[in-house]
C-alpha cells in the first residue's frame, strides 16, 4: 500500500482519519491523501494516539520514537510526522505494507 506524504523539514507528514473503537486495529484504506486507520482503543487519556503510533510503526516498519502527533491530539483527523532520512522512510512507497 503506498502511503501519500509531504516532505517536512525532519522527514514527513502523513495525513491520518482515525476510527476509534473499532473491532480491529489496521490501516483500513488511503482515500485520496488520507490514510484511514482503525483502532480498539478508546479516545481517551492518549490510548488511541498511543495505539495509532503503533498501528502505523508496524505497518511500515518504523520505530516508534520516529512519530509524532503534530495536529489533531484530540480529533480524529491527525497529522503524523515521521522523523527520518529518505533512506529510512523508503517503506512509505512499498507494495504490501
Amino acid at each position: 500500500m503506498d502511503i501519500p506524504f509531504r516532505k517536512s523539514k525532519n522527514g514527513v507528514l502523513i495525513n491520518v482519519r482515525v476510527q476509534p473503537r473499532s473491532s480491529k486495529r489496521s490501516i483500513e484504506s488511503v482515500e485520496g491523501d488520507v490514510v484511514r486507520v482503525k483502532l480498539t482503543a478508546p479516545p481517551a487519556d492518549g490510548a488511541a494516539n498511543a495505539q495509532l503510533i503503533e498501528v502505523l510503526s508496524k505497518a511500515l516498519r518504523i520505530r516508534k520514537s520516529a512519530f509524532t502527533i503534530v495536529k489533531g491530539q484530540a480529533s480524529r483527523n491527525k497529522v503524523v510526522e515521521v522523523r527520518g532520512t529518505a533512506e529510512e522512510l523508503s517503506s512509505l512507497n512499498t507494495k504490501g505494507s
